[in-house]
């Protein structure tokens, strides 16, 4: 620094008169560093009991002494950010790079600044030029990339950070995040492949892809990738989702019923997955009903499933089919699982039950729902059938003329109605109203066709 002082004078005898620059005693340069000294050590003492004013009085002072010294303006920097005078505090940093540009923390105090001010942009810049000092820094990166909405660049470097250092917590967020938009999926979906070409045994890679798909109902590029998963690890919870098929396939049901079992227990594998395994194995025991058991206890997996209530689906399913017994079998199941207060499950189980004849069940349940749902005319309507196949006429009376208060524009309604209450009025021997009843059900037939 001694020769930084004595090259400052020469260069000063240039520009000043003679008479002005006589050359500098010994006793004076080391005054000058003396002085500096004390006022450096000034400057961190003011800035230790937070008088930042008076710490930027005596750099600025350092500064006349010697203008080059990066360490003051690091310092000046600090203590202007710490007074929130962010211009200067940039200004200040900056400087101090550009005497010494290889002193990483000059930079830092850069992007700190940049950072509190929100300036992003100007973040990244500075933050690409840490990353060469430390690879660490592309974390901040991905997260101003975040910040200013580049999420192609997030991305790809969330890819390139989770090959790198494995994941984490807050890059899987950001991720989430911007795979929520549709157009970085195909994006995502070219990563996850080469990752899986790549390297193979890595099992999160296929599962990734594998739910990447299913979201966008991608089902049987989804299946691909369990293939794939399956001949790279064949012992993975989701390479089961292929065994399984191939055994169905093949009719070896208990292989099939074996990884099927797997599937469902798992934690791992899409809810989606899961019910297209349930559907396939449904369609099976419908032409296999020796494994009916087997079913059973594939629904009851799904015990926890608030998406779809999978009980009543495959009501539905023998409901088509017309195979009475299961279907009303299963609603019951739906109803003791879900809402007692399911309007279709419970129409769907009277009819059900109709179908059967099971008319004290049907006049019973009907009798039920009209408390709970007073303005619903079809439990209404199922209440007056049961109690007229129970030849308890005046109860079904009763029931039909409350209910058809409420039919409003469903002449098929309508028209089981009136047939309901001819029969309620025959069987009460009152002939007159049984023929007005039935002579209204056939106009509204004719009017209906």
């Amino acid at each position: 620094m001694k020769n930084n002082a004595f090259l400052l004078f020469i260069l000063g005898t240039l520009l000043f008169p003679a008479m002005l620059c006589a050359q500098m005693e010994p006793e004076e340069i080391k005054l000058d560093t003396d002085q500096f000294q004390e006022l450096f050590y000034e400057s961190l003492l003011q800035k230790g009991i937070e008088n930042y004013d008076k710490a930027v009085v005596a750099l600025d002072k350092c500064i006349k002494i010697k203008p080059d010294d990066a360490a003051v303006y690091y310092e000046l920097g600090k203590n202007y950010l710490a007074l929130k005078d962010y211009n200067n505090a940039y200004t200040s940093f900056e400087k101090a790079t550009k005497i010494d540009p290889k002193n990483k923390w000059y930079w830092v105090g850069m992007y700190d600044v940049s950072y509190e001010t929100s300036n992003y942009n100007q973040a990244i810049m500075i933050i690409n030029k840490l990353i060469e000092f430390d690879e660490k820094y592309k974390e901040d990166l991905t997260s101003l990339y975040i910040g200013t909405k580049q999420f192609d660049k997030a991305l790809s470097l969330i890819n390139e950070l989770n090959e790198t250092f494995g994941k984490t917590d807050r890059r899987d967020l950001y991720k989430s995040q911007i795979l929520s938009e549709g157009k970085f999926q195909n994006m995502e979906a070219s990563n996850l492949l080469e990752q899986i070409d790549k390297n193979p045994q890595e099992e999160s890679n296929y599962i990734s892809l594998i739910v990447l798909y299913s979201k966008n109902k991608e089902e049987e590029k989804a299946f691909e990738i369990v293939k794939k998963l399956e001949k790279a690890i064949p012992n993975s919870e989701w390479a089961q989702v292929t065994l399984f098929k191939n055994y169905l396939d093949v009719n070896d049901a208990p292989k099939a019923i074996n990884a099927m079992n797997v599937v469902l227990a798992s934690s791992k594998i899409d809810l989606k997955i899961k019910h297209r395994i349930l559907n396939e194995f449904l369609i099976f025991t419908d032409k296999n009903p020796q494994y009916s058991a087997d079913l059973e206890k594939a629904i009851s997996y799904f015990a926890n499933d608030a998406t779809v209530n999978v009980a009543k689906e495959i009501g539905k399913f023998y409901h088509e089919k017309k195979q009475w017994v299961n279907a009303s079998k299963y609603y019951e199941q739906a109803l003791k699982k879900g809402s007692t207060d399911d309007i279709e499950t419970n129409l769907l189980l009277l009819q059900a039950y109709t179908e059967l004849k099971q008319f004290d069940l049907v006049a019973k349940k009907a009798s039920v729902m009209v408390d709970t749902f007073p303005t619903q005319p079809q439990f209404y309507y199922y209440a007056g059938l049961g109690y007229n196949q129970l030849q308890q006429f005046k109860k079904a009376k009763d029931f039909l003329e409350m209910g058809m208060d409420y039919v409003v524009e469903n002449k098929e309604l309508e028209i089981n109605f009136n047939i309901q209450l001819g029969e309620a009025h025959n069987g009460l021997g009152d002939f007159k109203k049984k023929d007005l009843f039935f002579a209204k059900a056939n106009q509204l037939l004719k009017e209906k066709k």
